[in-house]
C-alpha cells in the first residue's frame, strides 16, 4: 500500500508549511511502515549560515491501522538562516534516511536529501502598497516623447527622427556597438501618459535608469544626481513622481550601483567633465571607488565590459555617496520615489545591500526594494557565497525570473506539472511577504518580447542581422495574441506582483536588445489585447486573495495548469489550456460550484469545467457563500 511518509507542504506533516519566523516553533510528523522496526529517528538541521548541525529526537506517537506508526518532534529555530533538513532512521537493517523527492515527498533512501527550509528576522516586514498591485516597465527613451526641447543635450548622441523606425543595432565603423541613438522619451512624456498606465490597474511604475549616462540604456551611470538632460530636469521628476501619486500609483527608479561609465564624474576617461576622475589622477576623490591592475589603463570592469568600471561597493567612500546621510539611495526617495529596482543585485555584497536597506527605510519606511536575482534568490550562492538577501535585512523581494520561465515554458511545450512545481518550490523557499510583492515580468529589456518566444520563429542565437529582419506573420501574431492572453492571466494570478513590459499589452514583438526595446506604438496598438489587459487589471483590483491569498494545485498535467487562490473574501479558480487541439476537462475544486466566470471563454456544466484548446477560465467565489 503506498502511503505518503513526509510531505514538507502538508501541514499535517510539517506545521506551518513554507518558510518561517525566527523563534515560531514547527511541528514535524513522519509516517514510517513498521516492517522496517524502527528504533529511533532523528531530525537533522544543518544551517548553512553558520555550518552547524542541529539534532533533535523524533518521539513514537502512534499507530495507523497495522502497518504504519508515526513519529513526531517540535523544532524551534532560533536565527534568520538558509537550513536543509532530512530524518535519519535507525532500523532492523541499519540506518537509512527519510530524504525529499519531487513535490515535497519523502522517500526513504541510503543517502540523504534534504528539504529546504527558510527562517527570516521575526521583524522583517514588506510594504503592503504594492501587495496586490500591478507593475508598468517603461525603457524611458522608447516610451513617450513630450515634445517639448531640453537643454544642454551632452554631445556625441543622434537622434531619431522617425518614431517607429528600428534601433540602431550594426557596429560603427570601427566594429563598435555605441548605443548612441536615442527616440527622444523623456519624463514629460511619461507624465502625459499616467492615465493611460493608471486604466491598466496600475499601482507601481518602474522606469530603467534616468540618470546621466551616455548610452541609450543609461545602464552606464555618469552622475547619480543629475536626471540625464535628455530626460528632463529634476523638477520634470518631481512632477511626474507626484502626478502618479495623485492617481495612485508610485514611480519606482533603477539603482545601477556594481559600476559606472567609463565616461562619468567618476571614472572621467574621457574627459568630458571638469572633475578629477579616478581614471585621470590617483588623488581624485573616487580613486577608491575602483580597483586598479595598472593604473590607468588597466582596471577591473563589468564582465570584462571595458566601458563600465567595476565599483568596490563596500569601500567607505562608495557606501558613503549612496547610502550615507545625504546619499543617492535616500535622497531620491525624499524626492518622489517610491523604491529602488536594483541591477543585478546579487553583485553587490552584503555590507552594500544592508546599509541600502537602511538608508532606504529611513528616508521612506514604505520604500519597497527589488533586486534583480534571476534564479531562487533563497539559495542563491554568488562569487562562493551564500547570500541572504530575503532573511528581512536586505530586499524586499526580487525580479521573479523563474515565473517567467513557468509560464513561457508551459505554453511552449513544459508540462503542467513541471511548471506547476516550480512555483511551488518558489512558494515553500519565499518568506509569505516576500511572495506577494515578487516582480513577475513576461519580459524586460534583457529578454526577448514575450510574443515573440511565444508565437515566432526561435533565434537560436542567430545574430543581429538575422533578428532586424524577422517578424512575426500574420498568422504568427495571430497565434501570439492569443496566446499572450493565456501568459497573461497567469501572470495576473500567480502569486506575486505582474510587471507589464511597455507595448507587451499593446502587441509589441522583438527578438533581443536592441528588437526588444523599440518604441511603443502609439496610434498602433493591438486595442483587443489592451482591453484584455484591462479586464485583467481591474480583477486584482477588485479581489483580496491576489494580495495574500493561499495557493493550491489542482490539475497541472501535459497542456494544463489550474490552481486556485483563496483569500478572506474571494476566490478564484484559474485553469488554462494550452494544447492547440485537444480538450480538457478538469473537476471544480471545493467551494467553485456555482461560482461566475470572469474571464475565458470555457464553460462549466455538472461540477465540470470544459476548457478548449487554447483557451483559459478564471471563475470567482464569494467565501461568505461559497460553502452554503
Amino acid at each position: 500500500m503506498k502511503k505518503t511518509l513526509f510531505d514538507s507542504r502538508d501541514p499535517f506533516y510539517r506545521n506551518p508549511t513554507g518558510a518561517v519566523p525566527n523563534g515560531k516553533q514547527i511541528h514535524f510528523k513522519v509516517c514510517l511502515p513498521r516492517h522496517l522496526c524502527c528504533s529511533s529517528a532523528t531530525l537533522i538541521i544543518h544551517n548553512e549560515h553558520t555550518g552547524t548541525l542541529e539534532r533533535g529526537n523524533l518521539f513514537w506517537c502512534g499507530m495507523e491501522g497495522s502497518d504504519f506508526e508515526y513519529w513526531e518532534v517540535d523544532y524551534t529555530p532560533t536565527e534568520a538562516s538558509l537550513n536543509y533538513y532530512y530524518f535519519e532512521l535507525q532500523t532492523s537493517s541499519g540506518t537509512k534516511y527519510l530524504c525529499r523527492t519531487r513535490s515535497g515527498l519523502g522517500e526513504l533512501q541510503s543517502q540523504p536529501v534534504a528539504w529546504q527550509l527558510t527562517v527570516y528576522e521575526s521583524t522583517f516586514t514588506t510594504p503592503d502598497w504594492l501587495a496586490g498591485g500591478i507593475m508598468y516597465q517603461i525603457f524611458p527613451d522608447r516610451f513617450n516623447k513630450s515634445g517639448e526641447t531640453h537643454d544642454n543635450i551632452p554631445y556625441g548622441r543622434k537622434i531619431h527622427e522617425n518614431w517607429n523606425e528600428q534601433p540602431d543595432w550594426r557596429p560603427n565603423e570601427q566594429g563598435v556597438i555605441t548605443n548612441s541613438d536615442y527616440f527622444g522619451g523623456d519624463l514629460k512624456g511619461i507624465t502625459q501618459k499616467l492615465d493611460y498606465i493608471k486604466s491598466l490597474g496600475v499601482s507601481c511604475i518602474y522606469i530603467n535608469p534616468i540618470f546621466e549616462a551616455h548610452e541609450n540604456h543609461r545602464y552606464n551611470t555618469a552622475d547619480y544626481r543629475k536626471i540625464d538632460p535628455m530626460l528632463g530636469t529634476e523638477e520634470d521628476y518631481v512632477e511626474l513622481c507626484e502626478e502618479a501619486k495623485k492617481r495612485g500609483m508610485k514611480i519606482m527608479i533603477d539603482g545601477v550601483f556594481s559600476h559606472t561609465g567609463d565616461d562619468s564624474v567618476y571614472f572621467n576617461k574621457k574627459k568630458r567633465y571638469d572633475t578629477l576622475g579616478a581614471f585621470n589622477s590617483k588623488e581624485s576623490p573616487y580613486y577608491s571607488w575602483f580597483k586598479f591592475y595598472q593604473w590607468p589603463d588597466v582596471y577591473h570592469s563589468w564582465w570584462g565590459i571595458n566601458t563600465l568600471p567595476e565599483v568596490n561597493e563596500d569601500d567607505p567612500a562608495v557606501l558613503e555617496y549612496h547610502t550615507g546621510e545625504n546619499g543617492t539611495v535616500g535622497e531620491w526617495l525624499k524626492k518622489g520615489a517610491g523604491g529602488w529596482r536594483l541591477d543585478v543585485a546579487d553583485e553587490l555584497p552584503d555590507i552594500f545591500l544592508d546599509r541600502l536597506r537602511y538608508a532606504a527605510k529611513k528616508a521612506d519606511p514604505d520604500a519597497v526594494i527589488i533586486g534583480e536575482v534571476w534564479e531562487d534568490a533563497t539559495n542563491k550562492i554568488a562569487y562562493g557565497q551564500r547570500r541572504r538577501y530575503l532573511l528581512g535585512k536586505q530586499l524586499d523581494s526580487v525580479m521573479n525570473y523563474p515565473f517567467k520561465d513557468v509560464i513561457l515554458g508551459f505554453l511552449t511545450g513544459w508540462s503542467g506539472d513541471e511548471a506547476i512545481e516550480v512555483v511551488n518550490n518558489i512558494v515553500e523557499n519565499y518568506p509569505p511577504q516576500v511572495t506577494r510583492l515578487l516582480m513577475n515580468s513576461l519580459g524586460t529589456h534583457d529578454t526577448e518580447r514575450a510574443i515573440t518566444i511565444l508565437a515566432g520563429e526561435p533565434s537560436h542565437n542567430r545574430g543581429r542581422d538575422w533578428q532586424s529582419q524577422a517578424h512575426l506573420s500574420q498568422e504568427q501574431y495571430a497565434l501570439g495574441i492569443k496566446m499572450m492572453k493565456l501568459a497573461s492571466v497567469l501572470q495576473f494570478t500567480l502569486p506575486g506582483v505582474p510587471c507589464i513590459y511597455y507595448g507587451d499589452e499593446a502587441g509589441v514583438e522583438g527578438y533581443k536588445d536592441p528588437f526588444n526595446r523599440a518604441t511603443y506604438p502609439w496610434g498602433n496598438e493591438d486595442k483587443a489585447l489592451i482591453d484584455w489587459y484591462r479586464k485583467l487589471g481591474k480583477l486584482r483590483n477588485d479581489v483580496d486573495c491576489l494580495t495574500d491569498g493561499t495557493f493550491e494545485t489542482v490539475k497541472c498535467i501535459d497542456a494544463v495548469m489550474s490552481f486556485v487562490r483563496r483569500g478572506k473574501r474571494d476566490s478564484l479558480f484559474v485553469a488554462v489550456n494550452r494544447s492547440d487541439a485537444n480538450t480538457h476537462h478538469i473537476e471544480l475544486p471545493v467551494g467553485f460550484n456555482g461560482a461566475r466566470t470572469v474571464l475565458g471563454n470555457a464553460s462549466v456544466y455538472n461540477g465540470t469545467v470544459t476548457v478548449p484548446p487554447r483557451s483559459c477560465i478564471v471563475l470567482r467565489a464569494n467565501n461568505y457563500s461559497m460553502f452554503k
